[in-house]
């Protein structure tokens, strides 16, 4: 007699058309054959047969109510959401990492890293108001890209925009090494990066050391003397890592030159945000790296079936670090 293979639930908080619950359903029962799926927000279900929950911006409470959980499986890159979660089971939790939400993050850095190096809102402007002005454009290599955040997306995206030919710097909390960038790492590094840095990309993770990092105090310290004129910085990490406030002023006094923001403190962005209209901002709504379901949804199940053969989760988030 076959045994009954323990449920996967799936709990999505989207809103939004690629974070569809039934969307990732779908794509679910195709990965999963033979295991139930739940989707556990319509209700309706045994949450003591849950052995598996797969994730986006859940409940705080909600991953408690399965008293029979055995690993946790988070559908996107950042994980601040379960780590706010004090009743978060003490289970293995996995974080994303296929290729597919890697190359379309690296997508996002070097077309935002090349808009603003070939000075494109200036010329969106122009082709608005017909002014044929073109101004000097100094080659890849007058420019220092610097990458926060040296994981799996950061490195990607760091040796991509190399090959381009930008002088790239990278910036991590622990030392790493990539053929072809200069990296930093530590507090006591964060200075020396800084100070080469004209187009800063962030990518960090959110975690309390890291919440809030982008303020006032680190953009003073971005290199000022560059063929740009003024920095710009590049947010493709987690809302909670800027201080919001400190990029508007900082992009009205000059301390800025420009901003992509594909992240925001609130989601979606209120109506009322400055950042829709300003005219420095280059504004995407969390879209950078969309998690595609049909790759997430066989990576999991390639996971689980890992896990129920004895063999080791990939991946796993240190929860005391928050990443």
């Amino acid at each position: 007699m076959t045994k009954k293979k323990g449920t996967l639930a799936l709990l999505i908080h989207g809103g939004t058309e690629n974070w569809s619950p039934a969307r990732w359903k779908r794509r679910f029962d195709e990965a999963c054959a033979g295991r139930p799926v739940w989707l556990a927000t319509e209700g309706g279900g045994d949450p003591a047969g849950v052995h598996y929950a797969a994730v986006w911006k859940p409940l705080p409470g909600e991953l408690a109510a399965f008293p029979n959980l055995k690993a946790i499986f988070n559908l996107g890159a950042g994980v601040d959401a379960l780590m706010a979660d004090k009743s978060l089971p003490k289970v293995p939790l996995v974080r994303v990492s296929v290729g597919d939400l890697t190359h379309r993050m690296t997508e996002y850095v070097t077309l935002h890293v090349l808009m603003h190096h070939r000075q494109e809102l200036y010329l969106r402007d122009s082709q608005r108001v017909k002014r044929w002005q073109p101004k000097y454009q100094w080659p890849a290599g007058a420019i220092t890209v610097g990458i926060m955040g040296l994981g799996t997306l950061g490195s990607d995206a760091a040796e991509v925009t190399a090959r381009l030919g930008f002088r790239v710097t990278g910036w991590s909390n622990s030392p790493k090494q990539i053929d072809g960038v200069e990296c930093f790492h530590g507090k006591a590094q964060l200075d020396a990066f800084l100070r080469r840095t004209d187009i800063l990309v962030c990518l960090l993770p959110l975690t309390p050391d890291t919440r809030h990092i982008l303020n006032r105090d680190l953009f003073a310290k971005l290199n000022r003397s560059g063929p740009m004129g003024a920095p710009v910085l590049i947010n493709a990490g987690r809302g909670g890592l800027q201080n919001e406030a400190d990029i508007l002023s900082c992009l009205d006094d000059g301390t800025l030159g420009a901003v992509s923001l594909d992240v925001y403190a609130t989601e979606p962005l209120p109506p009322d945000s400055p950042f829709w209209t300003h005219p420095k901002v280059v504004l995407t709504p969390h879209n950078a790296a969309d998690t595609d379901p049909d790759e997430i949804s066989k990576y999991v199940a390639r996971q689980i079936k890992r896990f129920e053969a004895g063999e080791t989760l990939e991946n796993l988030v240190d929860t005391q670090r928050g990443y």
